[in-house]
């Protein structure tokens, strides 16, 4: 059974670990993206995510098992994904669509979802999964080199 739980500071650390797999499959799309002397990518600043209300994090877990992670942005107006990503060993079999619901459905509300335009199999993923759990009732534009899906909680079938 998939679930999500949030990321304490203590793990900071091992979000961090997890976040260098991202980045790699991510660098397949930034070419800027390049490893550091000690042989790892730059680590993101996650200090928001402590220190601040509007951020959270979260680790996507198959039972006891991690095998992802969420970063979101919430506030009175939007939500919004800031990153979002499932071990390669995991894609394609329903855990990423579960681990997104229960995201969406855990912060009510208006959301964002937003993927750089060369990442197609990210927008193929979440275009399809969005589709498919407000029946269509979604928007999406392309604005700055992102496509982005905006929809309102509501709308979860």
């Amino acid at each position: 059974m998939v679930h999500i739980r949030e990321v304490k500071k203590s793990e900071e650390a091992l979000l961090h670990n997890l976040m260098q797999f991202y980045i790699y499959e991510f660098s397949k799309y930034i070419s800027k993206i390049k490893l550091e002397s000690d042989c790892t990518y730059k680590p993101f600043d996650l200090s928001q995510y402590w220190e601040e209300e509007t951020h959270h994090a979260y680790f996507i877990c198959m039972e006891a098992e991690v095998i992802g992670f969420a970063l979101i942005e919430s506030d009175e107006k939007i939500n919004t994904m800031i990153e979002f990503f499932v071990l390669a060993s995991y894609q394609g079999k329903g855990f990423g669509k579960a681990a997104a619901r229960n995201l969406f459905e855990a912060f009510d509300g208006y959301w964002n979802v937003s993927q750089i335009e060369k990442n197609q199999p990210a927008q193929d993923f979440w275009r399809n999964m969005i589709i498919d759990i407000t029946n269509g009732e979604m928007e999406e534009v392309y604005c700055k080199g992102k496509y982005i899906q905006t929809f309102h909680t509501s709308t979860l079938s």
